[in-house]
């Protein structure tokens, strides 16, 4: 199996797109479900967040494998797979353990080094284990990424840069409102995880009063309750947005929250001189409706215009350390990839030796039928013994090998020299110049369309 990363992110995707491609929580098990029921795709795992949505998965083609994927995307998004070609880029092998190792970092976030990534990977890859879509490709991939953005954080100085996205949204609020947010009043819509982000970094920024509302009563009055915030009910959103200066949206709702008729009637028993209504939408799909940001008094701050102010910005200070630190770890791990690649010839070169064993004991044991039960036992014994010595040094060497560079070469000759038959899971692929579906009814992709990076080994 080889691994493929095929996704759509703040960088590649507007808002808009992103919004098609989201997988809401409670949809995630089926679309990990219609992934590995695809013929080349044996593992996924799908993260969906605020600012991407992309699939690790092991494929037994690359072909097949992207063609696969894009239907599962496409059918999601309700679209053609040539209506989101221009949005997806594609990892392949050593290029796509690059790719999600430096997501877990924080390299490749909006905000460059924010943590909260590695929750969302986290959350990611036990929603796969619970769908059972994650096999010991994946398993081993999102551990060791998980490890990875622990070191990003623990051995390098990108902390100091890596705001959270909530934090980088709220001081562009403040560079609304002319001024920090020391008093000022302050609604959170969503009690889930960027809701509870948002309170909390609310409150450490001296905002307040706080007031929290959700769909789900319980749970906001539990988050509210965290803070010293005042729960309201959705029932009570015009006039609890009345009332404040900033407000942070963050629900999983499938449809705006903050529709242009609840703004307006908000804005109707607002004070004139209050200065504007800062909405701050960091939900995929969108909570504030498109029409909103058209009325006079609101200035609205969703992921478009983040990306966008955020692009200029100083990249964190640890970002080069961080770097080194990830090339290092896809270096390790593809090595470890390669080990494990020549496991099956080596299992095979082992049991083609059992079996010629057993096959002369058998012999043996019809030209000398006068052998004792332990005589046969002590030869079977010494021609095991003398085959395992045999086969221990080449063995343990052409694992050593095989982790290297090019390693799968040394698997091939032993194929090839002991003429072995070993049970393939997946061709090897290459990656061509020109990215098409090879299999009936699939998706097809020129490379120009769809980047693509890396190759098989």
């Amino acid at each position: 199996m080889k691994l493929l990363v095929v996704g759509a992110s703040y960088r590649t995707a507007p808002v808009a797109a992103l919004e098609r491609l989201a997988v809401p929580p409670a949809d995630l098990t089926r679309t990990l479900d219609r992934l590995v029921a695809q013929p080349y795709v044996a593992e996924a795992v799908l993260v969906s967040t605020c600012n991407r949505v992309e699939v690790y998965a092991a494929v037994s083609g690359f072909h097949g494998g992207l063609g696969d994927i894009c239907a599962v995307l496409a059918e999601q998004a309700d679209r053609p797979p040539s209506a989101l070609a221009g949005h997806l880029y594609v990892h392949y092998d050593a290029a796509a353990v690059d790719h999600v190792f430096r997501v877990a970092a924080g390299l490749d976030s909006m905000v460059v080094g924010e943590a909260q990534i590695l929750g969302q990977l986290r959350d990611a890859y036990h929603c796969a284990g619970g769908a059972d879509s994650a096999g010991r490709l994946l398993h081993e991939l999102m551990q060791q990424a998980l490890r990875v953005g622990k070191r990003a954080h623990a051995e390098t100085t990108i902390d100091r840069a890596g705001q959270s996205v909530v934090t980088a949204a709220l001081d562009l609020a403040a560079d609304l409102l002319h001024g920090d947010l020391t008093g000022r009043p302050a609604m959170v819509v969503g009690a889930g995880a960027m809701g509870s982000l948002g309170v909390a970094t609310l409150s450490r920024l001296g905002a307040g009063p706080l007031t929290v509302t959700n769909r789900g009563a319980a749970r906001a009055v539990r988050l509210a309750e965290s803070y010293g915030a005042i729960a309201v009910p959705m029932a009570d959103l015009v006039e609890a947005l009345s009332t404040v200066d900033i407000v942070v949206a963050a629900t999983a709702a499938t449809e705006a929250v903050l529709t242009r008729d609840v703004v307006s009637r908000a804005l109707a028993r607002r004070d004139a001189d209050r200065g504007p209504l800062v909405l701050l939408d960091l939900a995929v799909p969108r909570d504030v409706e498109a029409g909103v940001a058209e009325l006079p008094g609101v200035e609205v701050i969703d992921i478009d215009r983040m990306a966008a102010v955020l692009a200029d910005g100083p990249a964190a200070a640890g970002a080069a350390e961080v770097g080194r630190i990830v090339a290092d770890e896809v270096e390790a791990f593809l090595s470890w990839l390669r080990g494990a690649d020549v496991a099956p010839t080596v299992a095979a070169l082992r049991g083609r030796a059992d079996d010629v064993v057993t096959a002369e004991l058998r012999r043996l044991g019809q030209r000398r039928p006068d052998l004792s039960d332990d005589q046969r036992a002590e030869v079977a014994r010494t021609v095991h013994r003398v085959v395992q010595r045999l086969l221990h040094q080449p063995t343990v060497r052409v694992r050593q090998l095989a982790a290297e560079p090019g390693g799968d070469q040394y698997a091939a000759l032993l194929r090839e020299l002991f003429d072995l038959e070993v049970p393939q899971t997946s061709p090897v692929d290459t990656v061509p110049d020109v990215v098409a579906a090879d299999t009936d009814g699939r998706p097809s992709f020129d490379a120009a369309d769809v980047p693509s990076t890396g190759g098989a080994r």
